[in-house]
């Protein structure tokens, strides 16, 4: 079961990208003792959630940042749902199938809003040149980038947003795509 020391280091090394060190682990757990740090250290060892590398330095496991998956949650009327531990998930997992081809981008502009695409989020996509007809893409058109669906008619290719401010893209000399959305980041 997942502690709050497990979860402060989890947080460090989202933040700083890195474990932290055992005398970084005092200041965030407000310890005065290595010592203390040494048993805390032993059982996130002893639980799998870190191991240690050929240099006798931490390393995250496979289970290190898994979130805790608690059940279902009703979208339609108001229902009762019990809160159970019923797996645990890593984003990565869920969401990449590919981690070499996938990068992210932040958003920028409301062409694809009524895709539920805003500024500011962030989009998880996966690099290919080939697209299915209305899958919504990362193109390279005419020299220029943009995010729209893919369309295809016999051999007609475009873009088209998801905004009625904006019109179909038909390009000139190319239209090339660059990658495929995977997935839509927004945080409230």
């Amino acid at each position: 079961m997942r502690n709050v020391y497990q979860t402060q280091i989890e947080s460090f090394y989202l933040d700083n990208k890195r474990m932290p060190t055992y005398s970084e682990m005092m200041k965030l757990f407000g310890f005065k003792s290595k010592n203390a740090i040494f048993k805390i250290v032993n059982k996130l060892l002893e639980a799998g959630v870190v191991a240690k590398d050929h240099l006798g330095r931490l390393i995250p496991t496979e289970s290190f940042g898994e979130i805790p998956m608690l059940g279902y949650v009703t979208a339609g009327l108001p229902a009762t749902v019990e809160e159970e531990l019923t797996d645990t998930i890593k984003l990565d997992d869920l969401l990449i199938q590919n981690k070499s081809l996938t990068y992210m981008l932040e958003v920028d502009g409301d062409s694809m809003i009524d895709a539920h695409i805003e500024k500011g989020d962030m989009v998880l996509v996966e690099k290919t040149n080939q697209a299915k007809d209305m899958q919504i893409v990362i193109a390279e058109v005419d020299g220029e980038y943009t995010m729209k669906y893919f369309r295809k008619e016999g051999n007609k290719v475009w873009l088209e947003p998801a905004n009625k401010k904006y019109s179909p893209i038909y390009p000139e000399n190319s239209l090339n795509v660059i990658a495929v959305l995977k997935a839509v980041i927004r945080k409230y």
